[in-house]
């Protein structure tokens, strides 16, 4: 295995890890959420985050809602990389389904050489400027009672495009090989790429056969527990 192949393997790597961990984050989100809901229902506990605003200057609920587009903005922007790594983002694409895989890998190389790489460094210098605005300045919440330091989570936007960016780069070195590549190169990079829609096809056509035997299966043994009784 040539060294681009092993670079697209360990941005891969990096990529996954950093986007399963991310999901992680959908637990405090929806623990958050509910804690907000709930809290603002109740009258005893509306009287007890009041009291607190008036003695700190922060509200709990504004806290909260902060918390909420800060875990979402977190789980969002480190998830684009291994969604379209795993092909799971949408795609319209109709007529790229109907050429040779061949033809599918370059479509795949100049979408992502001329759109997917200009655009994705446009975002990262862009995200990393308005991160360093918002450090420079103080920035906080729109609310006077919210999380101040408003740069922590406008960094993560560069992270997440950063990441986006590493899936795509590996994305291109295997395309490399497969349209380049030697033949067991060609082959090893055409298995990692998940962009193929027959791929797609085929697991949900083997999942269909396996769910056809499992039921002829189920209607065997009902027959046999049938005859026997």
């Amino acid at each position: 295995m040539n060294s681009g192949l092993k670079l697209a393997d360990r941005l891969d790597n990096i990529v996954t890890k950093a986007g399963r961990a991310a999901g992680w984050i959908i637990i405090p989100l929806i623990i958050v959420i509910m804690f907000d809901v709930i809290t603002r229902k109740l009258d005893f506990t509306r009287l007890y985050f009041s009291e607190i605003t008036q003695t700190s200057g922060y509200s709990a609920s504004t806290i909260l809602q902060d918390l909420q587009w800060h875990f979402h903005a977190l789980l969002l922007l480190f998830t684009f990389g291994i969604g379209y790594l795993a092909n799971t983002h949408v795609r319209v694409d109709i007529f790229r389904e109907m050429l040779s895989r061949r033809k599918q890998g370059w479509v795949e190389f100049f979408g992502l050489l001329f759109l997917a790489v200009p655009f994705l460094a446009f975002m990262i210098y862009w995200s990393g400027r308005m991160g360093y605005i918002a450090f420079v300045s103080g920035e906080g919440s729109e609310s006077l009672t919210g999380i101040p330091h408003r740069w922590v989570p406008k960094s993560f936007m560069v992270l997440g495009f950063l990441l986006a960016g590493g899936s795509v780069v590996a994305t291109l070195l295997r395309l490399w090989n497969m349209l380049f590549g030697k033949q067991a190169e060609k082959t090893y990079a055409e298995s990692k790429l998940a962009i193929f829609p027959e791929q797609s096809a085929a697991e949900l056509e083997a999942a269909r056969q396996a769910a056809e035997q499992a039921l002829e299966a189920e209607r065997l043994a009902a027959e046999n527990l049938s005859r026997g009784n």
